[in-house]
């Protein structure tokens, strides 16, 4: 028997539907300090089942509870959704007091762009993620106080009378769904009908409880089912608007159709199957620029292992997973890069490939190159590491356009030796050659970085790379992971050439036009991010990160620093 609040009859949907439709005119335009009660509720809802849910991921992906890996489930899982909620109810609170979400100081991009610092917004964030810091850039043509104006935009001047979100929720990452549901609730003052994606169905009950006040109230529903269920429900009239997290073939299913003439023709004439406002997140063939320049053993092999960890984590099932490493032509360090990414990964248990049809997208990418390097798999279920080098720039290679979501990393050699000719050649494949626009990595030694011949060339890389968020020296999953970092494609994909999507999730700070996210951090670090996968006690950080959210406050800090130096 399905659990209460879950449904696949659709008497029970269009129920569901309806509830939500009455409430719909309610919530938007329910009070801040309403709006804020209801994102402390939720808080405490997530933290009293932080423990369960984390305990269900394992079970699935099977993990052992008690291993670092489990700090994966605790980090992008609970810990996420807590940290979102919170940064939620300061924006409201901000917002009821001063009408304006907080912000860092202002700057000005090299092409005279509006800058603004999002990210470390207080000691806090100061003393978990030391020499962290983020920037967004904004639309050209956005002034300070169109800026200042339009923070919160929905809440100051709302757009809608009540709205109904249909929000198709992905099944790799466990904080996704309910993270992007917060995002429509409280950022855009929608209701909203979840359909749990089936690899990760098993959250219903966990969800159920913790969102027990919103769904009360008819704020939201859940529904499971299979994809069938999804296309029904896209088509439900009640419902007004969609949010998926997914692939672009979901995407193109739903708005234009099943593949074959008849799509074409509406894609031809620009007549999507469904006509109704879809925001998404689709994915990337995630680059990693390597910059040649002041590498010495230690900060090759610190990025190595970043790399590594990168390309591990979640089993590689991650929408930014590092999926091409874009090297320098000519590098001396090329082999040696490459050798310790291969000997990290070799030092990686491989994983159980949870995902439908991991084994059949590696076999189609991996079969028939001669070069490729595999380490581990072979156990029932899992997929051996994978490296695919040496591609050639000017081929259609199909690692160029095609997400492998499993356990590949693919290599490619570009310009030269000299860090400004290979940034000019390295930003010009990844946004000419590879699919996706969601996020790039850039590793660059901070000798390099400094060196003032190298300095425009870095920064007019971060201002061209026409990716949604750009890191440098860490992984693009920390930008996920911060909340006052929105995440996003980079803007102006069209229904008939998506790319990674359309619009933007978490944005604590409700921002309006922006068009990219900028990540800087040390290229070594101590102590070492979570998703390196030599750590040894990410699941003790992550779950006492988990409590310092879950109203621990300042007091749970130690446990966490004390935790994260052991690793």
């Amino acid at each position: 028997m399905l659990p209460p609040g879950i449904s696949r009859e659709s008497t029970e949907v269009d129920a569901a539907v309806a509830r939500l439709r009455e409430a719909a005119p309610g919530w938007s335009r329910a009070p801040l300090r309403d709006r804020i009660a209801l994102a402390h509720a939720l808080a405490d809802g997530v933290a009293r089942t932080a423990a369960r849910a984390v305990q269900l991921a394992c079970e699935a992906k099977r993990i052992d509870p008690a291993s670092p890996v489990a700090g994966e489930e605790w980090t992008t899982g609970p810990y996420v959704t807590l940290r979102i909620l919170r940064q939620l109810a300061r924006s409201l609170e901000e917002l009821r007091r001063r009408g304006t979400t907080p912000i860092g100081r202002l700057g000005e991009a090299p092409d005279g762009r509006l800058t603004a610092r999002v990210f470390p917004m207080g000691t806090m964030d100061r003393l978990l993620f030391p020499g962290l810091e983020a920037e967004v850039h904004l639309e050209a043509g956005v002034g300070p106080t169109e800026f200042h104006e339009s923070r919160g935009r929905f809440h100051l001047r709302p757009d809608h009378a009540g709205r109904v979100c249909l929000v198709l929720g992905a099944g790799n990452v466990n904080a996704i769904p309910a993270t992007d549901v917060l995002t429509k609730l409280f950022n855009e003052g929608k209701v909203c009908l979840l359909k749990l994606n089936p690899v990760n169905a098993y959250l219903a009950p966990v969800l159920l409880e913790a969102f027990a006040p919103a769904i009360a109230r008819g704020l939201v529903a859940l529904v499971d089912g299979d994809a069938g269920v999804g296309a029904e429900l896209c088509r439900h009239p009640g419902v007004d608007e969609i949010h998926v997290t997914g692939s672009d073939r979901t995407h193109d299913l739903i708005v234009w159709g099943p593949p074959g003439p008849e799509r074409d023709a509406r894609r031809a004439r620009g007549a999507p199957l469904l006509d109704k406002p879809i925001t998404s997140e689709l994915g990337n063939v995630t680059p990693v620029l390597v910059v040649p320049g002041g590498w010495d053993e230690r900060s090759l092999a610190f990025q190595a292992e970043g790399v590594a960890g990168m390309v591990a984590h979640n089993g590689s099932f991650n929408c930014i997973a590092a999926k091409m490493l874009v090297t320098p032509r000519g590098w001396p360090l090329r082999a040696r890069f490459l050798e310790l990414v291969m000997a990290a990964l070799a030092r990686t248990p491989a994983r159980w490939a949870f995902y439908p049809g991991a084994a059949a997208r590696h076999r189609a990418l991996a079969e028939g190159r001669t070069d490729r390097r595999s380490t581990g798999g072979g156990e029932e279920g899992t997929l051996p590491w994978t490296l695919l080098p040496g591609l050639d720039p000017a081929s259609a290679d199909p690692a160029f356009t095609t997400e492998p979501f499993c356990s590949i990393l693919s290599e490619v050699s570009v310009g030269g030796d000299d860090p400004a000719e290979f940034l000019d050649a390295a930003v010009r494949f990844a946004n000419e050659r590879l699919w996706g626009t969601l996020a790039a990595t850039i590793l660059v030694h901070p000798r390099a970085a400094r060196d003032p011949s190298h300095q425009a060339a870095l920064q007019r890389a971060i201002r061209a790379l026409r990716y949604g968020t750009v890191t440098v020296d860490t992984w693009a999953g920390v930008a996920f992971a911060l909340g006052t970092t929105p995440w996003g494609a980079y803007p102006g994909s069209t229904l008939a050439d998506v790319q990674s999507g359309r619009g933007v999730v978490h944005d604590t700070l409700m921002l309006d036009r922006v068009e990219k996210c900028v990540l800087h951090h040390p290229a070594v670090a101590f102590p070492k991010p979570l998703f390196f996968p030599s750590h040894r006690t990410a699941h003790r950080v992550g779950e006492r990160l988990v409590a310092l959210e879950g109203r621990g406050g300042i007091a749970a800090l130690p446990g966490v620093v004390a935790a994260a130096v052991r690793g």
